[in-house]
């Protein structure tokens, strides 16, 4: 699997936005600048712009011009899985050269592998539909999540 930095920033910032969420439930967390969020997560500011933008127009963060401005998660962190964030930045999960792997056409002996590229999007799926943003934020990932990084072949 591959990420693009797009993806990375963008979930990297999320997790920030979840780490200063309002924890007394009013719905509203405190806006947080570009700015503030670039630097804390070392992300070229230029960069994060348009990312925050993508994002906000994806439903992910809402965004207030002005010097009280900033940005916040338009939902509780519990409810954006990171497979959402990887979807409004670069789309669907899994692609073979730019297709669907459902779109694929394999012929004699290779037939078999549009089977595998589908379930190597279904475990993809399962894992990043697992893991919210805030479980990034708050350093406690799902027990299937620990359980498969705690294997040392997953290092490798």
């Amino acid at each position: 699997m591959r990420l693009s930095a797009r993806v990375d920033y963008a979930l990297r910032a999320a997790a920030e936005l979840a780490a200063v969420a309002d924890g007394a439930g009013t719905g509203r967390a405190r806006p947080v600048t570009a700015e503030q969020i670039a630097k804390t997560q070392e992300i070229p500011p230029k960069f994060l712009e348009s990312i925050l933008l993508q994002l906000r127009r994806g439903g992910i963060v809402h965004a207030q011009r002005g010097p009280e401005g900033g940005y916040w998660l338009a939902r509780p962190a519990a409810d954006i899985s990171l497979a959402e964030v990887i979807r409004v930045i670069d789309g669907p999960l899994a692609h073979v050269r730019g297709q669907r792997p459902e779109q694929l056409g394999y012929l004699g002996a290779a037939r078999a592998l549009q089977d595998v590229w589908i379930a190597l999007r279904a475990s993809e799926r399962e894992i990043l539909e697992l893991v919210t943003v805030a479980d990034v934020a708050n350093g406690t990932l799902p027990a299937r999540v620990n359980e498969l990084a705690a294997d040392p072949r997953a290092w490798s």
